[in-house]
């Protein structure tokens, strides 16, 4: 699908609610044409990402909670027979299987948010809405974030970090799905803050080929349902290894971090001419966005896509291939902060719009 989105906005997903109707009110009046659910961790660990993205390893007893935190418990003695029921399903909902493919679905009261917003639009329809958003967290994200009962980091065991990767990309497929039954095209985006331990000498047996294919299999599976894929990442990281991934989206902390882009010039420019989209964080999900206003963001921008230009990237390549959004998610702020970081998501779009034509 060829995407052009001209400064478009859009969030990137949790919201400081714990009900969806103020979260649903406050995107329809600033995102309207690339709405996104809205993710509500004020609701409990229900809405945590065990329960959201890896519920399915939760019902099979692959995953378990152990007092105060959940283990893969590897030495129980049903853990092959679970295992074989889990990579059944997973091979049935690859296939195609959609029975198979609602069990890697949201639990009703793990996304409220996200039901809500469906229910929204088949009630109401999707209004002046040209895509619809999804959002999911990241391999390595969740893979440094869960042990076995052995104490050992799931990311650096093959076989659970296989589990992990597999149910979020088949989740990741029917959350496109799901969107996509609404009669508008999808884009999802794969929350992955964890990248950036890639290249860090605490992490030296993380190795590229590991993120990329990681992150390249949940791609496929969203690509699979006809959806646009894309990283949400909110620190300096290595960018090539995005650039150079089967994604369709790079979304950054552009506030904070845009000048960290520079050093891979060269990979933007190979990504943006095969069609690749940049959406600029530049609204900072920060009390300082109370002190900016659209006209000193835009001007943030303009001194990046200047440097980039420099650089031998194209100034209305760059506009025409270009998203606005906040930095980071707003679900640990106050709503008054999340409400202004809102409004001038929506002010920067609409200039950068008017730019891009």
């Amino acid at each position: 699908m060829k995407f052009l989105p001209r400064g478009l906005a859009t969030g990137i997903g949790s919201m400081p609610f714990t009900q969806p109707d103020p979260a649903l009110v406050l995107i329809s009046q600033n995102l309207p044409e690339i709405p996104h659910w809205p993710q509500l961790p004020r609701r409990g660990a229900d809405e945590g990402f065990v329960r959201q993205f890896l519920d399915p390893l939760v019902r099979l007893g692959l995953l378990e909670k152990r007092e105060d935190k959940v283990v893969f418990p590897v030495d129980n003695p049903e853990w092959p027979q679970r295992l074989t029921e889990f990579y059944s399903t997973y091979l049935s909902a690859e296939a195609g299987d959609a029975k198979a493919l609602r069990q890697f679905a949201f639990p009703p009261e793990s996304a409220a948010g996200f039901y809500a917003f469906m229910e929204n639009i088949h009630r109401n329809g999707s209004g002046s809405a040209i895509y619809l958003k999804g959002h999911l967290a990241g391999p390595l994200t969740i893979g440094f974030q869960l042990k076995d009962e052995r104490g050992r980091l799931a990311y650096y065991e093959e076989q659970l970090r296989d589990l992990v990767v597999k149910t979020l990309a088949m989740h990741a497929r029917w959350q496109a799905v799901e969107l996509a039954g609404a009669g508008l095209p999808v884009i999802i985006f794969v929350d992955e803050p964890g990248i950036r331990v890639y290249g860090s000498s605490s992490y030296i047996t993380v190795t590229r080929e590991m993120v990329t294919g990681d992150l390249n299999a949940i791609f496929s599976a969203i690509h699979a349902a006809g959806g646009l894929a894309g990283v949400h990442s909110c620190d300096a990281i290595d960018w090539s290894v995005l650039f150079e991934s089967n994604l369709d989206i790079v979304n950054l902390d552009t506030y904070q971090f845009g000048d960290s882009l520079i050093p891979y010039a060269r990979e933007m420019k190979t990504y943006l001419e095969r069609g690749g989209i940049m959406a600029w964080g530049i609204v900072p999900t920060l009390e300082l966005a109370f002190k900016e206003s659209a006209e000193s963001l835009l001007a943030r921008l303009e001194k990046l896509w200047t440097e980039l230009a420099s650089r031998g990237m194209d100034r209305q390549v760059i506009l025409r291939q270009s998203m606005i959004t906040p930095a980071c998610g707003t679900g640990l702020l106050e709503p008054g902060l999340a409400e202004k970081i809102y409004r001038l998501t929506a002010e920067v779009s609409e200039k950068v719009k008017d730019l891009a034509q």
